[in-house]
Order: structure tokens, then sequence, then C-alpha cells
């Protein structure tokens, strides 16, 4: 969830809102890209957003988010390892004594607890804390993406979700296998100070507006990287998703003006929206 492109993948210029227009819209839709653990005071930065998001007819999000709980309890019910899986016969018992002290640090209870949950949720679980403790000015608010959706909703504009929570799980805790979940927690783990120089280059160039480094970040292949995500796994978070998307944009711009507010880094890159919403032929131009 937390986190190099080619001179032709870059958009043109560094902006995270965008309007698109032309291909037969009668009005402007406008797409914007979120960063989740950011919190909402950031948006008051950011140019033109106000007017876009006003001029508006209906929010398009990564998930219909109105109901949280019914989300929550769906993923929590994927999240459990399968029938005779164990952290046991996943990785080794130095990993088991490091994993443990790590969460009981961290979150205050370790594996006697948290044992039964997939790995893939435990990493999301140690990005999350680890963010919030370097970066705390997210406590106890809302997400971006909540945000719009909840402004959308007060405004009784429609909210619409590009994908199914079915489809996040499917993407988060199913795509690797147990085995694979666990060697990638473990290498997170095992290397505190990378996951912190990534975070770091991650918020300064969201602050900066600079997606194109935020690409570059998501994608750069690090020299004895000591955690390589395989191409299939990166295509499955980003590509795979943005190409489904577009599939279904340009009947929901059709109906209503809307603002698109999904995570930053599927704007950028030669599969990203920007240059997708462009091959279907809409005008797509950074807000200053």
């Amino acid at each position: 969830m937390m986190l190099s492109c080619t001179v032709q993948s870059k958009v043109d210029n560094n902006s995270l809102l965008w309007s698109i227009s032309g291909n037969g819209l009668k009005s402007p839709s406008y797409l914007f890209g979120t960063h989740h653990l950011v919190p909402i005071t950031f948006l008051d930065s950011v140019p033109g957003l106000k007017h876009s998001f006003e001029n508006t007819e209906q929010v398009v999000g990564e998930l219909d988010m109105s109901n949280m709980a019914e989300m929550q309890m769906k993923i929590m019910s994927e999240s459990m390892l399968p029938n005779g899986v164990t952290y046991d016969s996943l990785i080794s018992e130095e990993d088991i004594e490091l994993l443990d002290s790590t969460l009981r640090n961290l979150v205050g209870v370790g594996l006697e607890q948290l044992g039964i949950m997939k790995p893939a949720l435990l990493s999301n679980l140690i990005s999350l804390t680890l963010y919030q403790k370097f970066y705390p000015t997210l406590s106890n608010e809302i997400s971006m993406d909540q945000h719009f959706q909840e402004e959308a909703l007060l405004r009784n504009r429609p909210v619409i979700g590009l994908e199914s929570t079915e489809d996040q799980i499917e993407v988060l805790l199913n795509l690797q296998s147990p085995e694979r979940q666990a060697e990638m927690l473990m290498c997170m783990v095992k290397n505190p100070d990378l996951l912190k120089e990534q975070m770091d280059e991650l918020h300064v160039a969201y602050h900066s507006y600079d997606i194109n480094v935020l690409y570059e970040l998501s994608e750069k292949e690090l020299p004895n990287d000591p955690c390589p995500s395989t191409e299939e796994e990166k295509n499955a978070l980003n590509r795979d998703r943005n190409n489904k998307w577009l599939r279904k944009l340009p009947d929901i711009m059709a109906d209503k003006s809307s603002f698109i507010a999904v995570g930053c880094l599927h704007l950028p890159g030669e599969v990203g929206l920007i240059e997708g919403l462009r091959s279907l032929g809409y005008t797509v131009e950074p807000v200053k």
C-alpha cells in the first residue's frame, strides 16, 4: 500500500490535479492523485482543487467507501491464513522471534494474537504504524479518499467506486502465495532503514506535487535491492487496475462531470491514467 520510468513515460507537468476535456464531454472532469496517509489539511495547498471539486456532479474513487464497517468485515474474513498454514511453516524460528518482537514494539501485541493473519496484512500494519510514527499528523483523521466521498454525499452527489472490496482484497491479500507474502514481510522487517528512506522520499515528492518522482520511486530497482517486486506483482497493483478503470471512465464521465480521486501512483507513466485517457482521445492538462 506504501509504495525508473523512461523519458517517454513522464508527464509533461508536475501536478496532482488534472482536467479532462474533449472527446465529446459536455463538461470537464478532474483527476486527482491522493496519498492515503497525508492529512486532508494538505488539500488547502493544491491550486484549483476547491473550484474543480465544486464544479463537478459526482465523485469517483477506487472504492465506494460509504459502508466502511461492511468493507472491514469482508477484509477481516479474508485476512486469515489458510487452514494448516502457520508462521512456523512459513519462516524460521529466528525470524519468528524477530517478527514477534517487531510487532510487540510497534503495535503492542505479537504473533500470539496476530499469528492467524496473512503476512500481507501484517506488512500493511507495520507500514501504516511506521508511517504514522514518522509522520503523526494523520492521527485521528480520515483519508483524502474518504474525505472527498463524504463531501460529495453532503452535497447529495453520487459516489462511484471503480472496483469492489473483493477486487482490492484479491490484489492486496491473495495475489501472492503465503510463502511469498512471508518472504516480503520478513524483508521489510529486516530492512527498516530502507523502508524509512522510501517513506521520506515519497513524502517529499508528494508535497512537491512531483508525480514523476513518485512514479520513479514506485518503479525503481535499487542495486542489490533486498526486497524486489516481480513484474507480475507491479502490474497487478498498477497497470492491470488502470486498464480496468480506463474501460469504465468514459461512460462515467459522459454521464456526469466527475471528480476522480485515486492513489497518485495511478496517474503517471506509460500505463498511467493520464496517458491512458489521452490515448482514448481526451485532452488531459494540469490544473495550476
